[in-house]
């Protein structure tokens, strides 16, 4: 009886750090989703500056401020959808082996990056 036993406790020891590394797998690839959010609200900025070179000179100019400011919003909605999906996520995890960006650091880059938006938001509209 002890080998049948022996055998059933080696598999459930393995399942468990199976568990594991698919919580680290878990941690590791909601990051990466959380830079990818990153990127598309930087890259809404980069749109909303374009749009502000590119229709600087359109009369009135408030209509392409508007059409720039846009961009802008839904840059600080991705932002701040990035970091509130990622800490979700890491509320319901337990990291074993990796460590997690702690829910401060989400809040904090995406914070920085909302004012960032906010502030190209300002600047475009004294020009």
């Amino acid at each position: 009886m002890t080998d049948k036993t022996d055998l059933a406790e080696d598999r459930t020891e393995w399942a468990e750090v199976r568990t594991d590394w698919a919580e680290d797998r878990t941690i590791m690839a909601n990051e990466r989703t959380f830079v990818s959010w990153i990127g598309g609200g930087m890259g809404a900025i980069g749109v909303a500056l374009a749009f502000q070179a590119i229709f600087g000179k359109f009369e009135p100019t408030w209509v392409a401020k508007t059409v720039a400011t846009l961009p802008l919003i839904a840059a600080v909605v991705l932002f701040i959808t990035a970091e509130r999906k990622a800490s979700q996520t890491l509320t319901r995890l337990n990291d074993h082996k990796v460590e997690a960006s702690g829910g401060k650091t989400l809040k904090l880059v995406a914070g920085l990056l909302s004012l960032t938006a906010l502030g190209t938001g300002g600047i475009l509209w004294s020009l």
